[in-house]
């Protein structure tokens, strides 16, 4: 019997150790992944060594009491810490492809490596693609998913972290689709001041939205705030935004944090992501309309149980060749519970301001 030899090239452990590296390194929210607490997409691991189909995150808010001064008695005045549960459920993924002996003969490049290259390339759009739906999912289910009532349900828990437009009063009762209807093209497009209200706002909801500390000075704390193209453009136009920009090349060269093309103003690091999706005709004159996601620390929750994997398969007598990648593991937006007498209910999305503004097309 007949035995085929692989093609030459990196061996499949080492093709996935450096394809993890890139993969967490490589996509657009490569900065804010880490796997401690003060991450805006906090990593997981628990499961790599162990059996199980989820990981808990700990949600710890922090003490508001006043403590005791003087002497006073510290016994009994103790602070109850409130802690939340969040319970990230991980599945599975994959998708291969194959090709002949024959196919690679004709072909001018390496086949095998071209696979592993474009199954690489899907892997990274699919992580891409699954983190912008968690960013706006309404208590687990995709946006588009979600119907109104739930919708609605989740504003009148989570009114203190979503705005609409550029004014709080856009919020019409707690309304989802009446608030973004008072969206205009005029008033409520993204700004230097709506930036700073979003900030306000993280700072002062309940529970706060914490910021995440600086990658090179941990006496500084930014938000980071995700926005689509379009949104991107009306806020470059802010002559605020470009007067104060002139600056910040020099002023964040050492901050990981930052990125070529990314804006800072106000403490806020925005970052432009064009998959982020548009919301065609629902704002004020039938216009689009567009989420931005301002961001502090555990605001999506990432749970791994087995990276990204290559594996070859020879068929066919070895006139067939297969490459295949795999993950188990999945995206989460963070939640806690409100409810006094229950760890899940009336959830408040616990690292994420959600803004909706003016996202009209180019004319």
């Amino acid at each position: 019997m007949a035995e085929t030899d692989i093609v030459a090239g990196l061996t499949p452990q080492q093709w996935d150790d450096k394809f993890y590296v890139e993969h967490v390194q490589g996509n657009r929210f490569s900065g804010e992944m880490g796997a401690d607490e003060n991450a805006v997409i906090q990593l997981k691991e628990e499961l790599s060594d162990k059996p199980g189909d989820s990981i808990t995150y700990a949600l710890v808010n922090r003490l508001t009491g006043a403590g005791v001064t003087n002497g006073g008695t510290l016994e009994g005045n103790e602070e109850e810490m409130d802690q939340r549960s969040f319970v990230l459920s991980i599945s599975e993924r994959a998708n291969a492809v194959v090709h002949t002996n024959w196919s690679a003969q004709k072909s001018a490049i390496d086949l095998r490596e071209a696979s592993k290259v474009t199954l690489k390339t899907w892997a990274m759009e699919n992580t891409r693609d699954r983190i912008i739906t968690e960013l706006g999912s309404i208590n687990g289910v995709a946006y588009g998913s979600a119907s109104e009532a739930q919708k609605d349900a989740w504003l009148v828990d989570n009114a203190d972290r979503c705005l609409f437009g550029a004014a709080l009063g856009n919020n019409s009762s707690n309304d989802h689709s009446a608030s973004l209807a008072n969206i205009d093209n005029t008033a409520d497009k993204l700004t230097a001041s709506a930036l700073s209200l979003m900030k306000r706002m993280a700072r002062t909801a309940s529970p706060k939205i914490r910021p995440i500390m600086s990658s090179s000075d941990d006496s500084k704390y930014y938000y980071i705030c995700y926005v689509p193209s379009l949104v991107m453009r009306d806020l470059r136009a802010d002559t605020t935004i470009t007067a104060a920009q002139r600056e910040v090349q020099i002023k964040m060269q050492n901050e990981k944090l930052f990125k070529g093309g990314d804006i800072e103003w106000d403490g806020i690091i925005v970052k432009e992501i064009e998959d982020i999706a548009v919301l065609s005709g629902v704002g004020a004159a039938g216009i689009d309309v567009a989420p931005v996601y301002l961001c502090g620390a555990q605001a999506v929750g990432y749970g791994i149980g087995q990276r990204w994997k290559t594996t070859d398969e020879t068929r066919d007598y070895g006139r067939k060749m297969g490459c295949a990648i795999n993950e188990m593991g999945d995206f989460a937006k963070l939640t806690f519970g409100t409810n006094a007498s229950s760890d899940t209910g009336d959830l408040k999305d616990h690292g994420v301001l959600t803004g909706f503004f003016a996202s009209v097309a180019d004319s």
